[in-house]
Order: C-alpha cells, then structure tokens, then sequence
C-alpha cells in the first residue's frame, strides 16, 4: 500500500514538472529589455534565411518555411503553433516570432480609426483617402504578482492576438510619434540602412510584403503572405504604387521597443513597467524623402523631384541608383533578365491561387447575383479564390516592362550616362533576352477534364486581358482559353460565360480602385461605369515595341 502511494506521488510529481515545463515552453519571457541595432540585424537574417527558401522553392506556405530549417529557430517550438498568417499579418507574425525567441518586448497596434484629415465618411479604414490613426494598443507585458509573475502566453498572443488585430489599416499611417498611442512603423530614408532585409513595404492598394533581400544592382525582393497561408516572393517595381504621405505608402521599418521601469525576478525575465517607442528623432534612418522627393515642392507632394547626383530620375529608378553598391548605373540588358524574371515567378505563383478555386469546387457553383461591393478588397469565398488584386499587379508588370524598356532605349539614344550599354542593337538584343526568356518560362494548369496545358509567359501575356479573376468560371477561363479544343472542357453554363464576356471591362482595368461600388448585377454591367471598369486594355505589346525598334 505504501509503495502504492509512493508511485502514486512520483506520478503526480513527474506530470507536475511536465505541466510545468510545457507552461515554459509557452511563456514569452522578456529578458532583454530593449531592443538594439544587434537585434535589428538578426532580425533581418531571420527574414533573409526565410526568404531565400521561398526564392529556391524549398518551401512555398508560412508553415512549411517556419516548421524547415529556413526558420533559424526551427525544432524550439511547443506543440500548438499555427503558423498561419496573410499579407498584412507577415510583418508581425515575423516580428512577434522572433521578439518572442529572443525575449525582446513586443506591441501592436489594436485599434485605429480614420485620422481626422479624412473629409469624407470612410466606409472602410484600409482603404480610408487621408490614412487612419491609432487609437489602442496591445503591450505584451508580464503581470507581477505577489509569490510568481505571470508570463504572457505566446501561443495565443501569435495564433489569436497578432491575427485578429492587424490588418492592413494598422498601416495606413504616415508615421506619428505620439508618446503613448505611436505607430508601429515609421518611414525610412531611401538607402540601404533604411531598406534591408525586415524593412516593410506597404501598398495602399491593400498589400503589405517584407524585404528579404537588396541585390548589388539596387534591385528589392520581398516575400508577401496570402489568405490561403501561402509565401511567394518578388521583386518590387511600380506593382507598389505611391500615395500621398498620410497613407503611408511605401518603406517602413518597426520602431524600436524599449521595456521601461520593469523589475527582474529570479528567472532573469522583467515582469511589470511599460514598453515605449523610439520617436522619429531618435531614428537615424526616420527620412519623408519617399512622399516628397530629394527636392519637395510647395505645389504638393506628388510635383517633389527626385535627384540623384544632380539628375532628375524617377522614384523607381532612384531607388535603385540609390540602393546600387558601387558605381551606380542602369543595365538595360539585365533589366529586362529582373523583369521578365519577376514576371514568371508571379506566374507560376498564380497557378496554385486559381487551380484552388478548381479544386475546392467554388468554379463549378452557380455565379452569385451579384459581384461583391468591391471585388479588390471583401471576404469570404470571393477574398480567398478570387484573384483581381493579384491579377491587376500582373498587368502593372507587364505594364512596366513596356514603359522601362522603352525609357531605357530612349535614354541610351540620347547617350544619358546613367545607361550602360556597349552593344551594336540595343532593342535587338533586348528582344533576344525576352525571347529567350519568355520560352524558359515554362508552367501549365491543369482542366477541369484533368488534362495539362502548357504556358509560357509570352502566352501569358498574349491572354493577359483575358484571364478570368472570378473565381466562378471555369479554370479555362481564369487563363484565357481561347481555342476551342482548350475550352471544351470548360462547363459554364450560358449564364456564367455572360458574366465573363461583361467582366472584359473590369478585366481591362491594372489599377485597383477601393472607392468604388462594383457590386452590379449582370444585366447593370453592361460596359465601363465611372471608376468600374475601362473599355480597352492598356498596351503590353513588348514585342511589338521592340521590332519596331530593332
């Protein structure tokens, strides 16, 4: 009987230490108390090494990159984690991660409302004209009790907090430096301190991506998330639109967190105090020069000029110069390698973003009544298999490889110095390089009969107005099929293939409006409605231009 009780209790013990030792493994213990450039530079690695896995396709979803070696802290984490996170969640779900590996202090933002320069009723704060301003705040703080302290758990602060919080509208902010409700990020100065891996890009257009890596030559990858928890990478362009400075478009880096008039216990952990923010002015990278230009102008903030050594260049094209490690200078030739290079990847990451509608089963039901009030940004079914958002920064890519190429050729025929050149044809070997790379860029999709087709990107770009956002047709037409023997597989009835020949009109529009009501019914859509829809495409006929040129 004794030695009954005896096991009995050694049971009881032995589940107590585990509870307890599970109890650790969840807790977010705050052991250093500020952080520093150190910590900055790690964190950036952490995003690098992640990054990199995306960009060689080692893992392609939030929770196969952070459950592999990508994720430098792989195999330390307790059972429960979801590792589930969209576009706009990334940077915090990153951030939050890696403050809670390194027991650094960590706060988000819980609550914004639209700043008081919006004249107009906003309808929805992600997309509010003057930008929003923060109103609450949620501080990751141990309690300090009387016989233990109590740590905050980091399961549920990284699978229910950081999700439920932020959203897109968190970033919509030109950067206050308000004691007590700050931003959570400021903007940065065009160089590479202010934009390095970790540094955040904000699209107003709804998309937030992180900065994995800055090439030589200037050029800026990123990784973005996605509603179905998938990670893709890019390189930024003109797909990332500017925006008047109360949006807050653009580069932006975390404000540093400091925890203030805490005490630490015996663990070495700081329970109590309050975490603070460093002001703009404490930031040696805090810069408005992305909003204004290098030579703001009284007549507003789009007139600023960008120079760069004297000469006026683009936005774009500044950044770049700015961020090129040595002597700075545009290569035409590999210019059009990065863009057609990006547009492949954007590609064959559509792939998976449209067959999914296929393979859930939402093509083969029966079109809603009506589109959604705005088709760029709602919910449910149509937010997480629908793809305009996607689609529309395709064009913008294609878009821009027309608009560089022949500003690139323009520029070397007036011999500009910032083109590097020092071949017989230029648009004869440009077009070379598309060609080739057109035809390396190979992928497929798969019919709603099983059968593969086989794509390219001068394909793609061939049917690019063609292809289907709507996540009801069929996946013939989410790419564009035009030729009978592709299409006869495709079973939309008279009623669905209505509404893909109507949609032409919002299929030919690249720029994402948030303002405007798109929710019609069929017969309402009948052609282009002010702010819905254009009545013929934009010119992406890069090889076209370049015969013409050769």
């Amino acid at each position: 009987m004794k030695l009954a009780v005896r096991v009995s209790a050694i049971l009881l013990l032995s589940l107590s230490a585990q509870a307890q030792s599970k109890d650790a493994a969840t807790q977010w213990r705050v052991s250093q108390p500020a952080w520093t450039e150190y910590h900055e530079e790690q964190f950036g690695q952490f995003v690098a090494r992640l990054g990199d896995a995306v960009e060689k396709r080692q893992c392609g979803k939030v929770n196969t990159c952070m459950l592999s070696t990508a994720n430098m802290y792989y195999g330390t984490d307790p059972s429960g984690l979801k590792y589930y996170s969209d576009c706009a969640d990334l940077p915090y779900y990153l951030r939050g991660y890696f403050a809670w590996k390194n027991g650094l202090p960590f706060s988000v933002t819980a609550e914004v409302k639209p700043s008081p320069l919006n004249t107009d009723k906003v309808k929805d704060v992600r997309y509010s004209s003057q930008g929003n301003m923060v109103t609450k705040r949620y501080d990751v703080l141990t309690k300090n009790g009387i016989f233990k302290n109590t740590y905050p758990n980091a399961l549920e602060i990284l699978n229910d907090v950081v999700p439920g919080l932020t959203y897109s509208a968190t970033l919509r902010m030109s950067g206050s430096e308000d004691a007590e409700l700050y931003t959570d990020f400021y903007p940065v100065k065009i160089d590479r301190q202010g934009i390095r891996p970790g540094t955040v890009i904000y699209d107003p257009n709804g998309h937030v991506a992180v900065v994995y890596k800055v090439t030589d030559d200037g050029r800026v990858f990123y990784i973005d998330a996605h509603p179905d928890n998938s990670l893709t990478m890019g390189m930024f362009t003109p797909k990332f639109v500017r925006s008047n400075p109360n949006q807050g478009a653009g580069f932006k880096k975390f404000r540093p967190l400091s925890l203030v008039d805490a005490k630490q216990d015996s663990s070495g952990a700081y329970a109590g105090g309050k975490i603070v923010a460093a002001n703009n002015y404490q930031l040696r990278d805090y810069s408005l020069e992305q909003f204004y230009g290098t030579q703001p102008d009284s007549a507003g903030w789009s007139k600023g000029k960008f120079l760069f050594r004297g000469q006026q260049v683009t936005y774009y094209d500044y950044i770049r110069l700015s961020l090129t490690e040595g002597e700075a200078h545009i290569d035409p030739l590999k210019d059009m390698a990065q863009l057609t290079d990006d547009i492949c990847v954007s590609l064959k990451d559509r792939v998976a973003a449209v067959d999914a509608a296929r393979t859930s089963g939402v093509a083969a039901k029966p079109h809603p009544e009506r589109l959604p009030v705005n088709i760029f940004g709602t919910e449910g079914e149509w937010e997480n298999y629908a793809t305009p958002s996607r689609d529309a920064r395709l064009k913008v890519a294609y878009m821009d490889l027309v608009t560089s190429t022949r500003a690139n050729i323009e520029k070397y025929k007036k011999r500009d110095p910032s083109i590097r050149y020092n071949g017989g044809n230029l648009a004869q070997d440009l077009f070379n390089i598309y060609a080739q790379k057109a035809q390396a860029c190979q992928f497929s999709y798969t019919t709603t009969s099983g059968k593969t087709v086989m794509m390219n990107l001068e394909a793609a770009r061939q049917r690019l107005f063609a292809m289907s956002f709507d996540p009801y047709h069929c996946i013939e037409l989410r790419w564009g099929a035009r030729i009978p023997a592709e299409l006869a597989s495709c079973q939309d009835d008279a009623n669905k293939r209505s509404w893909y020949e109507r949609e032409q009109w919002l299929r030919n529009q690249w720029e994402r409006r948030y303002d405007a009501r798109m929710d019609y019914s069929l017969n309402e859509l009948t052609g282009p409605i002010q702010g819905v829809g254009i009545a013929n495409p934009p010119d992406v006929d890069i090889v076209g231009y370049l015969k013409s040129q050769r």
